[in-house]
């Protein structure tokens, strides 16, 4: 008896519109990576799935990706999409994340905040075929997809692969999963590597060598610095800063610059104290600096650290003071935030749920919220508007090129009270 075929018949769908992910949807819903709104394509479903096959019909939006490993690795989405589509593809995220949370306010055109490239990229370092190999990880896959080097970074970065690649060899070469955090800096490569734990005397000592021969500024083992050459600078609104090893940077420089300018010029003349709330290694903080008084709230002392290294080297700024705090667990309450004339919230990809309550419950007349994810931020800002915030402007800006990441900076502006009749 012959066993019956089991594999998948290919079938043919109209793609209808485009989703967060950069998946092409079809009417009933079946996502199909790499097609494109408008295109009739082969695919072979799996579940609610499918994988493309052909493209019969190409739309006219179609372009050729420029790089060679578009399609297998999952970093890059929609790099086959022309700039104009993309831009409005972009845009609609939060115009659909902002509708759905109930609040009628039209994002301003997208901007282009990519610049000259990603300064920071965290590789996957796995042992395959018995040899470490470094790279991205394949779309919801955990198959490493193995890169020379990623042509959205910076040139510094290129030789990315590389660098991880030899690091790993003192760690086993790869066959503990390492993630290996690279970041492009004025003095060099800062590198962080997770995954190992803890290490032996004689395995720090050989990365330590490891670093001089490959010329790192800083190497870092789960953000314990191991050693640092050089002290990796970077500029953030014509101030240096060095940001804690294995800590947060902003993706892009150019990105880093355009939300730090739209934070302060939603500052008014009548701004003199303003709390900085997941504040970070403080590149907002050091930029309101200049001209106000700021206390920057932030949980990781490392970030605190630097934001305070890097205030002690300028001269000339207003007074700059820090306060650790898991503003998770513990937000600022209206009383505390009543003392200050502005609020600027800049949380992570989970929003600031708790923190955003109770600045709808203060008087502060002014709070500008920066997030990295549409539906958290929709989400924070109707709180807002709910507790008396009028949302006078959302600027959408694309620093993840090609992704379906967006980051976004939100006025909100509290009316002031009505004039008591004599």
């Amino acid at each position: 008896m012959t066993e019956p075929d089991t594999q998948p018949t290919p079938e043919t769908l109209e793609i209808r519109r485009l989703g967060a992910r950069g998946d092409g949807l079809a009417e009933d819903g079946t996502a199909v990576a790499l097609a494109l709104p408008g295109e009739r394509v082969t695919v072979l479903r799996a579940g609610t799935r499918g994988t493309l096959v052909d493209v019969l019909h190409a739309s006219p939006d179609r372009i050729a990706p420029f790089c060679p490993y578009f399609g297998t690795c999952g970093g890059c989405t929609v790099q086959h999409l022309a700039p104009g589509p993309y831009a409005a593809w972009k845009r609609d995220h939060l115009v659909q994340a902002l509708s759905h949370a109930g609040l009628a306010v039209a994002p301003e055109p997208l901007v282009d905040a990519r610049g000259a490239g990603r300064r920071r990229l965290t590789l996957h370092v796995r042992a395959i075929e018995g040899r470490a190999q470094a790279g991205l990880m394949a779309a919801r896959s955990h198959d490493l997809v193995a890169i020379d080097h990623c042509p959205i970074t910076v040139a510094a970065l290129h030789r990315a692969p590389q660098v991880a690649t030899a690091l790993s060899a003192p760690l086993g070469h790869g066959r503990k999963p390492l993630d290996v955090a690279v970041s492009a800096t004025e003095a060099g490569l800062d590198v962080d590597i997770r995954g190992h734990g803890p290490a032996a005397e004689g395995v720090r000592a050989a990365l330590v060598r490891l670093a001089g021969d490959l010329d790192l500024a800083r190497l870092s083992l789960h953000g314990e610095v191991l050693v640092e050459r050089r002290a990796p600078a970077v500029t953030s609104a014509g101030l240096r800063l060095v940001p804690p090893a294995g800590g947060f940077l902003q993706a892009t420089e150019e990105g880093e610059r355009v939300l730090t300018e739209a934070v302060v010029a939603a500052l008014d003349k009548k701004t003199k104290r303003v709390v900085d709330l997941f504040s970070g290694s403080g590149p907002f903080s050091l930029a309101m600096a200049r001209s106000r008084d700021v206390h920057a709230v932030e949980g990781e002392a490392a970030a605190l650290a630097s934001l305070d290294r890097a205030v002690r080297a300028v001269p000339g700024l207003r007074r700059v003071t820090t306060e650790r705090r898991d503003l998770f667990r513990r937000p600022l309450l209206a009383l505390e935030l009543d003392a200050y004339d502005a609020v600027v919230f800049d949380p992570p990809r989970a929003g600031a749920g708790a923190q955003a309550a109770r600045i709808a419950e203060s008087k502060v007349p002014l709070a500008i919220g920066v997030a990295c994810d549409a539906g958290t931020f929709a989400r924070d800002a109707a709180t807002l508007v709910s507790g008396g915030y009028t949302l006078e402007r959302v600027i959408p800006v694309d620093q993840f090129a090609y992704s379906g990441h967006l980051e976004m900076v939100g006025v909100f502006r509290r009316p002031p009270p009505p004039r008591k009749r004599l």
